[in-house]
C-alpha cells in the first residue's frame, strides 16, 4: 500500500476533472491491525445477469448527482428518464457540501422505497472535508445501542451520515406507510456508498424486521476497522453488495495498514467493452480478496475507473447528471 499514497497525493490537482475521490494521508497511526484476507478464486457472473440485478440501483445512484430541484421535480433528463415512470420523490435534501445531495423515493416498478446519497462533489472544499477526516473513531452508540465497543469507523463518514440520519429514517418510515411496500433499497456511489452503509444499518436495526432491506453500493471506500466490517456483515449480509470497478483505487482506501477493513459482498468488474458494457465480472469471497480490488497492482491504478462505467454504461459524477 505504501507506494500508492504519494501517487494519490500527486493526483489531487486533477480533482476538478475526475469524480469523487476519498483522500488519504499517511500520517495517522493505525488504530488496529489489518483483518484477514482471502485467496479464494472469485466466482464468474454472467454480465447480463449482473446488469439485470444491479442496474436499477446504479441508475438511482447516478440521479443523486443531479440538483435537488431537478430530482424533486423528476426533471433531471436522461438519468431520470432511464428509470421510466412510476418514481415519486418524497424527500430530497443536501447542499453539495457538508451535506451531500440525497433523496428518498417510492419506486412502483420494484415496489420499493429507495434511499440514495451523492458522492463527493469535487468542486466543493466542504464536500472533500467529509472524506479527509480519516481518523477511526467510536461508532455512535446512541444511534447504535449495544454494539461491540471495539467498533471504529471513519470519522468523516460518520459525521456526514449524522447530518441526515434522522431525516432519512423519518422519510423512509413515511414512504413505507404511504406506499404499503415492504422493501427498501439503499444505494450510493463513493462517499454516498459509505453514508448508505450507515443508513442501511440504521434502518435494519430500527425498522420492523419484516421490512426487506437491500444495500447495493458502487465504488465503496473502506469505512471502518475489522470489528466494523464484521458488524456490517452480521447485520446486512447477504443482501449487501459493493461493486468495485477494474483499477479504481478508492475501494482500497483508506489503507489497511491504518486499521481499515472492508465488509464482505464485493462484486468486481474486471473488464468493460468499448460500448461501456461490462464484459467480465466476478463475485468475491471474504472481506478482502486478493483476486479482486485488494489484489490490484499499485502501479496500474486508474482513477477514471471510479466514475465508471459500471453496468449498463452507467457512470457517476456531476458531468453525467448536469441538470
Amino acid at each position: 500500500m505504501f507506494p500508492f499514497l504519494p501517487l494519490l497525493i500527486l493526483t489531487l490537482p486533477l480533482l476538478p476533472h475526475v469524480s469523487a475521490l476519498p483522500l488519504t494521508f499517511p500520517f495517522f497511526p493505525p488504530s488496529s491491525s489489518p483483518g484477514p484476507t482471502s485467496t479464494t478464486p472469485p466466482v464468474p457472473l454472467a454480465p447480463a445477469n449482473a446488469t439485470t440485478q444491479f442496474l436499477r440501483a446504479a441508475q438511482f445512484s447516478r440521479v443523486a448527482y443531479c440538483t435537488g430541484a431537478a430530482v424533486s421535480s423528476w426533471t433531471c433528463g436522461a438519468p431520470c428518464d432511464s428509470l421510466g415512470g412510476g418514481v415519486e420523490v418524497v424527500q430530497a435534501g443536501g447542499d453539495d457540501g457538508l451535506v451531500p445531495m440525497y433523496f428518498i423515493a417510492i419506486d412502483q416498478a420494484t415496489e420499493s422505497v429507495i434511499v440514495t446519497h451523492q458522492g463527493t462533489e469535487s468542486s466543493s472544499i466542504l464536500s472533500i472535508v467529509n472524506d479527509i477526516q480519516i481518523q477511526l473513531v467510536e461508532l455512535n452508540t446512541t444511534r447504535f445501542p449495544g454494539v461491540d465497543a471495539t467498533i471504529r469507523v471513519h470519522s468523516g463518514f460518520q459525521k456526514t451520515f449524522e447530518r441526515t440520519a434522522d431525516g432519512v429514517l423519518a422519510g423512509v418510515r413515511s414512504a413505507l406507510d404511504v406506499s404499503g411496500f415492504g422493501k427498501v433499497l439503499v444505494t450510493g456511489h463513493s462517499l454516498g456508498a459509505a453514508i448508505a452503509t450507515l443508513d442501511a444499518l440504521l434502518l435494519k436495526r430500527t425498522l420492523d424486521p419484516a421490512i426487506n432491506i437491500t444495500t447495493t453500493l458502487f465504488g465503496l471506500p473502506r469505512g471502518g476497522n475489522t470489528a466494523w466490517a464484521d458488524f456490517v456483515d452480521a447485520n446486512l449480509a447477504p443482501t449487501l453488495t459493493h461493486i468495485s470497478n477494474q483499477h479504481d483505487p478508492v475501494p482500497v482506501l483508506p489503507p489497511r495498514f491504518l486499521g481499515y477493513q472492508r465488509p464482505a459482498g464485493e462484486v468486481h468488474v474486471r473488464a468493460v467493452d468499448g460500448d461501456g458494457e461490462v464484459s467480465e465480472i466476478v463475485e468475491c469471497d471474504g472481506q478482502e480478496n486478493e483476486n479482486c480490488s485488494e489484489g490490484n497492482s499499485l502501479f496500474d491504478i486508474d482513477i477514471a475507473n471510479h466514475a465508471g462505467p459500471y453496468l449498463g454504461n452507467v457512470s457517476f459524477g456531476g458531468k453525467f447528471c448536469p441538470l
